[in-house]
């Protein structure tokens, strides 16, 4: 027993054959009007906050139509711009480099370490006088002398430190917190992308066709929440017979009437598929050969096409000799 899908596909091989001309205004087959179809999938398993249109509405390109909750996601957006605030404000820091105050104190402080070291040596120089005359133990030479060069130790520390503030900030400082900014900065546009996906764009113009999802619900991230058609001229989808294959090319000029139309209109084949969209389990013969039909689509050239709506019938005409 072949499957539903198998019975259908051969229902409607059938059909088309059945319809297809074999007089010689040309050979006909049937099928529908199509337009692409854009399916807009959830970011993520948040809810549903708001939606913007309806069904049936026509809008254009990058319009919001609808809008998951941000969740967990706000806040790591609002952590990794903070780091960036953090990291510019280093990175302004290290480029302007010390400021003045800094300057002055530090050489107020070598003033101080100038003026300590300077008292220590005039000690150091009476207590050595003191030594040589008998009247203090060279224990109190050697206090004197250690407190002399405990305060030049620190005096060139002082100096040292007064010296890095005046040469202000190294070269691979400023980079290292140029590319940590950079780093920073990179983090938050990979979230901020991330975040702007929770609002559902028109990635083109058209009309909705589908909205799976109410305001309030939970969809599974990546399944569809707005189906669109898009705007432009729509194409034909036949079956084309196995008799009528080899007349149905890529580039074949065909003509196109369309339920309803007052007028037939301009096509060209632009795809056939390769594989017969039904294929019987049994030998091929030549009556199971006419039962096989490939799947064709055709561009329709006419600009006046455009506001065809999809899904009503067509019927596709290949004239003789092409």
């Amino acid at each position: 027993m072949l499957p539903n899908r198998a019975v259908l596909t051969t229902v409607a091989a059938a059909v088309a054959l059945c319809g297809c001309g074999r007089g010689g205004d040309g050979a006909e087959v049937h099928g529908t009007l199509e337009r692409d179809r854009l399916e807009l999938v959830a970011e993520s398993h948040e809810r549903i906050v708001e939606t913007a249109v309806h069904e049936g509405d026509h809008v254009v390109a990058g319009a919001a139509l609808l809008r998951q909750e941000a969740g967990t996601m706000q806040p790591r957006l609002d952590q990794a711009r903070a780091s960036v605030a953090e990291a510019e404000r280093r990175l302004a820091e290290l480029v302007q480099g010390p400021r003045a105050r800094e300057i002055d104190e530090a050489r107020a402080a070598l003033a101080g370490a100038e003026s300590a070291l300077e008292t220590d040596r005039r000690e150091y120089d009476r207590v050595r006088a003191l030594v040589e005359r008998k009247l203090l133990s060279d224990s109190n030479l050697d206090q004197a002398r250690a407190r002399r060069d405990a305060s030049s130790s620190a005096r060139d520390q002082v100096r040292a430190r007064l010296n890095l503030l005046l040469e202000g900030t190294r070269v691979e400082q400023v980079q290292q917190a140029r590319a940590a900014t950079d780093r920073a900065r990179a983090a938050a546009a990979e979230l901020e992308t991330s975040a702007a996906r929770y609002t559902v764009s028109a990635p083109r113009n058209g009309i909705i066709e589908a909205l799976p999802y109410k305001v309030g619900e939970r969809p599974p991230a990546g399944a569809p929440v707005v189906v669109m058609l898009a705007d432009g001229t729509p194409y034909a989808r036949v079956y084309v017979p196995e008799p009528l294959r080899i007349r149905f090319k890529a580039g074949t000029r065909v003509t196109v009437t369309v339920d309803g139309a007052d007028r037939p209109f301009h096509g060209t084949v632009r795809y056939v598929s390769a594989d017969a969209a039904f294929t019987p389990y049994y030998a091929l013969t030549q009556k199971d050969r006419s039962r096989l039909s490939f799947l064709a689509e055709i561009t329709i050239d006419d600009p006046g096409a455009a506001g065809l709506p999809a899904g009503v019938p067509v019927q596709v005409r290949v004239p003789d000799g092409a």
